[in-house]
Parts: structure tokens; sequence; C-alpha cells
């Protein structure tokens, strides 16, 4: 068989979807498919199985190729909770004859040239993740939406519906979220967000709002402002402490940063940066919109290798 001839998959698996793509030995992607959310929540294990399964089936059909493949690397969130990975790992040794299964967050890993660095990852969740060259890694922040995730599209988001409902009390400064807030999902008075938060959004529309911060706090509301500083400043400590975890050895530090925030919001993601850069001397700073092919073509090249 020829390198070419090869099939690996790599799969990120969010709280949104599910996302497959596989690649021929030689890195290029030869098919890729959707399916629904596969992070892992206690007790949700056969959605997890089957939305990946079903993600990596349609991807390898749509690739020409067939199952069982070659390599599978699957990365999903919320895998390094207690008894996670003995719910699942078992369940998809069928789809490959080699099956890696991390965080999400580690599929970045194969950005770095010698698989050591800092992951930041702030889309609708946040978490940072870093690997040093002693093969030590750490992480810290995802903790999901309701005790962590700081930073996150979820959490600005939240934390501008919250600014909005103190600023129709009084309780808090007037801020243009409030009227940004209404007009967005098109209501006619404040107490009509009761609802919208808790019975007809949902965590992605929360997250969704995230936009309406960064909007008011470029056209210099103050409200809007301090939020998206705090969040930037949350993110920045989350590297700082995995770099304090880990020993680089007083070399600069490569980072990736990836997830809708941060991959978007170009002045957010420069306040995060110059933030991480009075702690510790950064390398290389990738930004990747898509974890899934860097960790195939990764995949790709251990295997032929």
């Amino acid at each position: 068989m020829s390198m070419n001839d090869r099939v690996v998959c790599a799969v990120d698996g969010g709280g949104t979807k599910t996302l497959a793509i596989v690649t021929s030995g030689d890195g290029i992607e030869r098919g890729r498919a959707i399916a629904g959310p596969s992070n892992y929540v206690a007790g949700e294990a056969d959605r997890v199985v089957a939305n990946v399964t079903t993600a990596v089936e349609q991807a390898v059909r749509a690739s020409g190729g067939t199952l069982p493949m070659d390599a599978l690397w699957v990365g999903l969130a919320g895998i390094d909770r207690p008894g996670a990975r003995e719910a699942i790992a078992d369940r998809l040794t069928a789809l490959a004859t080699n099956v890696r299964l991390t965080n999400d967050a580690q599929l970045l890993f194969g950005a770095f040239s010698d698989e050591a660095g800092i992951v930041l990852i702030a889309g609708t969740g946040s978490i940072a993740l870093g690997q040093d060259r002693t093969g030590a890694s750490a992480r810290a922040g995802g903790w999901g939406y309701l005790i962590g995730d700081e930073g996150s599209g979820y959490d600005l988001g939240c934390r501008g519906i919250r600014a909005a409902a103190k600023a129709a009390d009084g309780r808090g400064p007037q801020t243009a979220l409030l009227p940004a807030l209404l007009a967005h999902w098109e209501l006619e008075q404040p107490l009509e967000i009761i609802d919208q938060v808790y019975r007809v959004r949902d965590k992605a529309a929360v997250a969704d709002c995230a936009r309406l911060v960064f909007a008011a706090a470029e056209a210099f509301d103050p409200v809007a402002a301090r939020i998206v500083q705090n969040g930037a400043a949350e993110l920045a400590t989350a590297v700082g402490a995995v770099e304090q975890t880990l020993n680089f050895q007083n070399a600069p530090v490569s980072l990736v940063l990836a997830g809708s925030v941060l991959v978007e919001q170009a002045d957010y993601r420069d306040m995060v940066l110059s933030r991480i850069e009075h702690q510790f001397d950064l390398g290389a700073v990738d930004i990747v919109r898509e974890p899934a092919p860097i960790a195939a073509r990764s995949l790709a090249g251990s295997v032929a290798s």
C-alpha cells in the first residue's frame, strides 16, 4: 500500500457540532461531514458515540474510502472528566485500527513543530491547554458555562445580558447593550428578556450576544468595554496558569488561538495577546479556524512515518 492509499480521520467534537475530516496519507483532504454535538456529559455516552460514528462514516463515504481506517483521532470536549474515556473509547474501535481519544483542544497540538506549546480556545466555551517538551500537560479553564468558561462567547454574552437587565432596573449604569439586545431579539420591553433567556433561547443564542458586546465596546460604551477587557484578562490568566505549571525551560512559548471569538474578533484577540506578553515570552502565534484538518495532517504524517 502506498502512503497515499492510507486513510486517516480527525474528529472535532464540541457542544454545537461534530466535524470529521478524512485525509489520505499525504495529508490531502478527501472528505468531510458534520453531525450533532459530541461534547461529553455524564450519562450521554450514547449520543456522543452515535454522532462521532455518523460523522466518521459519512466523511469516509464522501472520501470514497472504507472502514476501518488506518488511524482515527477523536478530540472531544469534556473527555477529561472522570469516567468519560472509559464510557466511550471501546465503542469507537470498529472505526479504525488505531484510535486516539483526547480533549478537543489537543487536536491543535498538531500545529506545534515539536508538540510543545499552549492552545487557547474561546468559542461558545473557553479553555487553555498546554504541553511541554517533557510530554507533561496542563489545563486551565474549561469548567463549563455555569462555573467557568470565562472570556468565552457565552460568558461575554451572558454578562452583556446581565448588564442590560441591571440598566433596565436602574441597578447599574445605562448602557447601549439594553437597546441593542431588545433590537437583536425583536423585543418591545426589557422584561421580555426573561422568557427569551429561560425558555426560548439556547446556549448558542446567549453566546451569540457576545457580538453585541463587542459592537458596543467598539462604539465606546463603557459597560461593554469593561466586559470585554475583563474577558481578555481572564483568557490571558488561564494561559499564564498553564505556562506556570509546565516547564518551557525559559524558551519562547508557541501559542495557538482557536474558537470563533478569538478567530473573528481581531481587537479582542490583540487584547488577549498583549496581556499574555506581559507574563512570558511568546514564540510563534498561529490563528486556527479549523482544528480537525491540522490534526488529520499530523495523524497522516505519523502513520506514514
